[in-house]
């Protein structure tokens, strides 16, 4: 026997936009974990990642309820999420990529993981990908047993409800809204669908630089942070500035070089290499924390940006010490079961 499609299969993925489009959509929130595509065929489930990477040796406590909710012969498209009462842990996530089985199923135990589900593209020997989203998702909700570990995306034709869980569920650390026509078919590796994230700005403290390419006259990207219980901790970092400006910016941190910052006040300080960048210089240039800046960003993981924040203004009538954690909203209460669709 094989599954009913070979893996692996590319997923279908979203464009990038600033608003919520309005019209014939359907909307669903986005999930902020590891998107998984899942095969079943009997008794044997295979997990293959956005980049055909097989999953199932770091989530084995999903195997059993993958093969109690899915029909003998599908594949499933999906989102692998760890949640917990304040939130979505993309950081417990990541820790489950390890080498150790023995550290995953401790891990495992610890902090397990669920399944949401959000389309399907085979049942039984029926190739669905050419079907039009509407019945693709008529069949999903049909042929699931869904529950607590195996959920379905809540959806939505109304872009009133959309915005809603655009604001109500930012708190719980999901990533905005995907909007997807109803009449479309699954399209792998292509972006058919429209994803609209979370922007916010927070006011932070520059406490260092890394050096640009030019040496140490010139300027690579600052080191933000952010006060709690007047420690100062770094928090990411802001690169976004035209030549002209990278010159003028260095020129201000001139006087500052060498004044106590992260390390001094024994806050987080800026990672050294990964195993993710192992040829890349991560030295740093301390500076006192004095200037303020005004920065855009998409998504905090755990105490950090996870991606670059974009630049937005010096902030010279701000304080410092008034660049607090505080700034950010705290995480509401996050059930799963609160927010996907259980049952059939």
């Amino acid at each position: 026997m094989s599954y009913p499609l070979a893996p692996p299969i590319q997923p279908m993925l979203a464009r990038a936009a600033a608003d919520i489009p309005q019209g014939e959509w359907r909307y669903e929130p986005k999930w902020d974990g590891f998107r998984a595509i899942v095969y079943r065929d009997s008794d044997r489930i295979h997990i293959g990642s956005r980049n055909a990477l097989p999953l199932e040796r770091y989530f084995p406590e999903l195997l059993d309820p993958l093969l109690t909710a899915l029909p003998d012969r599908c594949v499933v498209d999906g989102e692998i999420v760890i949640a917990t009462s304040q939130g979505l842990d993309f950081d417990a996530l990541q820790m489950r990529l390890h080498p150790a089985e023995s550290r995953v199923r401790m891990l495992a135990a610890r902090t397990p993981a669920s399944t949401v589900l959000f389309d399907i593209l085979a049942l039984g020997d029926d190739d669905l990908r050419p079907r039009p989203l509407a019945e693709r998702r008529a069949l999903l909700c049909d042929s699931i047993a869904a529950d607590r570990v195996v959920g379905i995306t809540p959806q939505t034709d109304s872009a009133e409800r959309a915005t809603d869980w655009f604001t109500q569920y930012e708190g719980a650390g999901l990533d905005g809204v995907v909007a997807k026509q109803p009449a479309q078919p699954y399209l792998p590796g292509e972006r058919g669908w429209i994803k609209v994230k979370h922007l916010r700005t927070v006011d932070c403290v520059v406490g260092g630089f890394r050096e640009g390419k030019g040496g140490p006259a010139s300027l690579g990207s600052l080191l933000l942070g952010l006060y709690q219980d007047g420690v100062l901790h770094h928090v990411g970092h802001t690169s976004s500035f035209s030549a002209a400006e990278r010159r003028e910016v260095r020129r201000q941190l001139e006087p500052l070089v060498g004044g106590e910052s992260f390390v001094f006040s024994q806050g987080r300080t800026p990672g050294g290499p990964s195993r993710w960048a192992r040829d890349m210089d991560l030295t740093w240039v301390s500076v006192k924390p004095e200037l303020v800046c005004e920065v855009s960003f998409d998504h905090l993981q755990g105490r950090r940006f996870r991606h670059a924040s974009r630049f937005i203004r010096w902030r010279p009538d701000k304080s410092p010490t008034d660049c607090t954690f505080e700034q950010l909203a705290p995480p509401e209460h996050f059930a799963l079961e609160d927010i996907v669709v259980t049952g059939r």
